[in-house]
């Protein structure tokens, strides 16, 4: 099971930027479970929603051909807490990638309200570890995370999906 941080994308510029949403509800567990008399989005779970939506946003400007992962949190600073009803914009901006590495500048708000920065790095693990043996396919963008990208791109090349896949 994996678990999709983001609920959709409003703006995707291909290999620039990307803004992500994701409604905060009372019916998501980890709300109820966290802080029952509080419930609070735990800042964790912010920081692997923009993770989602800078990695895509990465992973795309490659034609999703490399596997990408989380290799660093540079910066994640959030002033204010996120409660059920809230909604909120992860706004993603390449700042460099290589062949090896992808560096990414985020910035949350709550309610259209700026309320932090998260800055992450990215390994293309395939030209990084060299003599590590990972599975031909690409096991991090999968049809989850591809489909919310539709209507904004075109079936991904690099992808192991098939064109059936992706439309659904």
């Amino acid at each position: 099971m994996r678990w999709i941080w983001i609920d959709k994308f409003v703006e995707f510029t291909p290999g620039k930027s990307a803004v992500a949403i994701k409604n905060v509800s009372l019916a998501e567990e980890h709300l109820h479970d966290h802080w029952e008399d509080y419930p609070v989005m735990p800042v964790s779970l912010m920081i692997e929603g923009m993770a989602q939506t800078a990695g895509i946003l990465v992973g795309q400007a490659r034609d999703f051909k490399e596997k990408v992962i989380l290799a660093k949190i540079s910066k994640a600073q959030v002033s204010e807490p996120v409660v059920p009803g809230d909604q909120i914009k992860y706004q993603a901006e390449i700042v460099t990638i290589t062949d090896q590495a992808a560096s990414t500048h985020g910035s949350v708000f709550k309610n259209d309200k700026l309320i932090g920065t998260i800055d992450l790095m990215f390994s293309h693990i395939d030209k990084n570890l060299a003599g590590v043996k990972f599975p031909e396919e690409n096991f991090v963008f999968t049809g989850q995370f591809l489909r919310l990208l539709a209507g904004f791109i075109e079936t991904p090349s690099g992808a192991d999906q098939s064109k059936e896949a992706w439309k659904q």
